[in-house]
């Protein structure tokens, strides 16, 4: 069982920035692949960013440029830096890790981009 909690969500206006953090429940990040999904209302959930844990980082057309996964292996944190954000950003974001064959989610932060 991983336990993942984000953090960080919130208003903002367009063309800001915002950070997220997602934190495990313990020391398992290592190289645990990890990504961030977001799901806006009456759309599926999404791939963001992901990282394989190799180094290897991956991101969807639509916020490459503007945004920035990362993660700190001796924090059990990764991160996901937000700029120039456009209210087509708007959704819930969540975190993910796999492990052992199956993928964790956290519970989700809201992210709102409007004016």
């Amino acid at each position: 069982q991983v336990q993942l909690v984000e953090s960080g969500g919130g208003l903002v206006q367009p063309g800001g920035s915002l950070g997220l953090s997602c934190a495990a429940e313990r020391n398992i990040f290592g190289t645990l692949p990890m990504a961030w999904y977001r799901q806006a209302p009456g759309k599926q959930r999404e791939l963001v960013a992901s990282d394989g844990g190799g180094g290897s980082t991956t991101y969807a057309d639509s916020v490459k440029g503007r945004f920035t996964i990362s993660r700190v292996n001796t924090k059990n944190t990764m991160y996901l830096q937000m700029t120039s954000l456009k209210p087509e950003d708007t959704a819930v974001y969540f975190c993910s890790a796999d492990l052992s064959g199956r993928r964790f989610w956290g519970q989700g932060t809201q992210v709102t981009v409007s004016s």
